[in-house]
């Protein structure tokens, strides 16, 4: 090895290598022990609309999930915001629409009253004329707090215009339970 040092000591190189495994030896007991913190960001009010399009109404309960993970935390300190300051929509158009069905409401009833509540809290549930047409539905089969749209992609997009977020929930198949992946 070459020394560069001309016999006066460490080169520079080293000193900066030296002092670096120092500093990174030092701080690894301390980041071992450091731990996650809560933050509270400044949120806004949310302009939010769901686009429902699920493969299994089953799924259904799972989706509305998405709301409530959306309401809980802002209605809460510390923003405290009141259902009347949010703007959340629900557009439904896969084969979750038989969920909103009169006929079907002994199957989903949980489903229906948790909507029935949501939509009590000015959460507007609206439903596509084209699927419902697909399912032969008119609007004397849905439930009263739903709203007929022409399309579901016309109803995203204006209100995605309008300044609305898209939410689209994912409800996948479970196949473990919480505990076995934790």
């Amino acid at each position: 090895m070459i020394d560069y040092s001309c016999g006066i000591g460490p080169t520079l190189l080293e000193a900066v290598m030296r002092t670096a495994l120092i500093s990174l030896l030092l701080l690894l007991p301390f980041s071992a022990f450091a731990e996650a913190r809560y933050t509270t960001p400044p949120y806004d009010p949310p302009q939010v609309v769901y686009d429902f399009y699920l493969d299994n109404p089953a799924k259904m309960g799972a989706a509305l999930y998405w709301i409530r993970a959306l309401l809980n935390p802002l209605s809460e300190e510390p923003y405290g915001f009141a259902p009347e300051m949010m703007s959340i929509k629900v557009v439904i158009h896969g084969t979750e629409l038989v969920t909103v069905a009169r006929r079907n409401y002994a199957k989903y009833r949980d489903e229906v009253e948790r909507m029935r509540y949501y939509a009590a809290l000015g959460v507007e549930f609206k439903v596509c004329a084209l699927a419902a047409e697909e399912y032969h539905y008119v609007a004397t089969d849905f439930h009263d707090f739903i709203e007929i749209v022409p399309s579901a992609f016309t109803e995203l997009v204006h209100w995605q215009m309008q300044g609305h977020a898209l939410i689209t929930p994912q409800v996948p198949e479970r196949n473990h339970t919480l505990d076995d992946v934790r």
